[in-house]
């Protein structure tokens, strides 16, 4: 772990997304992939603008060892990896049995060497609160792999699951929905993990100025001086890379300390 020591750690959940790239032989204004950039070589100018990534679609296919190892390969030293448990465990198995589950996470994911940063295990909007199954899930990952937990049943936000998290260090994901949050803002681990799902902005799912500045006295009030990785799962349109720019200048300008973000110009709205 021991290159996660800014403060505020910024990215997005993927970076695969064709919208991020200007149509035709645009000039780029507010996209974050030249025109004639291929794809294969999108992660590399991804980490040339960010420090940290969550990796999204191993939610859906878990990838083999080699690919974890190569993108730890292709990105710079710095660079972290946030990476969402797969859905086999969390919607399929519903926390049950998870050793294996587990352990194969592990085994691949590990490819990333010291690169890899937080775990997210995102719980299905219903599946009920389950103290005895997360805490067999959580006993399982090593003391130096860090755990982010999003639930999304409100019956998980009882003073029990929060005595859990903090026992097993593994932290609550807070997480917003049209500027709100929608988890209690419970600080259980020595780090933060915030996730933007949708903001409430033109143009739609952009996220205003107001917005990104109370998450900033959130982050500030309530995990002062705690490593916190925050990413934008807004991905349509460019949204995510445009406000996770405009989040770190706000940052920037509290005196907070941020990983590299793009120098980007918001393109006009349509």
């Amino acid at each position: 772990m021991g290159n996660h020591h800014h403060v505020l750690w910024i990215g997005t959940s993927g970076f695969q997304y064709r919208d991020w790239r200007p149509p035709g032989d645009g000039d780029g204004t507010g996209y974050l992939y030249p025109a004639r950039l291929p794809q294969r070589l999108w992660l590399e100018h991804y980490a040339r603008h960010f420090a940290t990534v969550e990796i999204n679609n191993a939610f859906y296919r878990l990838p083999e060892r080699t690919t974890f190892q190569q993108w730890c390969q292709r990105t710079p030293d710095d660079f972290v990896v946030a990476v969402k448990m797969s859905r086999y465990l969390t919607h399929i198995r519903r926390l049950r049995e998870p050793a294996d589950p587990v352990a194969r996470f592990l085994s691949r994911a590990e490819g990333l060497g010291d690169k890899l940063g937080p775990v997210l295990l995102q719980l299905p909007p219903n599946l009920r609160a389950d103290p005895a199954a997360l805490d067999a899930t959580l006993a399982l990952f090593p003391a130096h792999v860090r755990v982010a937990v999003e639930p999304r049943h409100e019956s998980w936000f009882v003073p029990e699951i929060r005595d859990l998290l903090t026992r097993r260090g593994a932290a609550l994901c807070w997480a917003d929905r049209r500027g709100r949050p929608v988890t209690p803002l419970w600080v259980t681990a020595g780090f933060g993990y915030l996730r933007l799902h949708e903001g409430r902005a033109q143009p739609r799912p952009r996220y205003g100025r107001a917005a990104l500045g109370s998450w900033l006295d959130r982050v500030a009030q309530r995990l002062a001086g705690l490593p916190t990785y925050v990413f934008f799962n807004n991905d349509p349109g460019g949204a995510a890379v445009i406000d996770a720019a405009a989040l770190a200048r706000q940052a920037r300008r509290r005196g907070l300390e941020v990983t590299r973000t793009p120098q980007i110009s918001p393109r006009p709205s349509r």
